[in-house]
């Protein structure tokens, strides 16, 4: 027991000397980053529902030519 606790305490301590070497973005580029990534997911959302409903309707077209 006491030698995973001491792993664990050794992998926190670890961890905490990492994140102090990273370098963080400023403001500006967490604001600009963010904006990237909700206007593409909007995007990608936005064509996946039209394709969606594209092939929705082409499989309703089809069915109905079948019937």
């Amino acid at each position: 027991m006491t030698n995973a606790l001491g792993r664990t305490k050794v992998f926190l301590r670890e961890t905490i000397l990492e994140l102090r070497k990273t370098s963080w973005p400023s403001r500006a580029e967490f604001k600009c980053a963010t904006a990237v990534v909700l206007w593409g997911t909007l995007v990608i959302g936005g064509l996946v529902s039209l394709m969606d409903f594209s092939l929705f309707q082409v499989t309703n077209l089809l069915l109905d030519v079948v019937r």
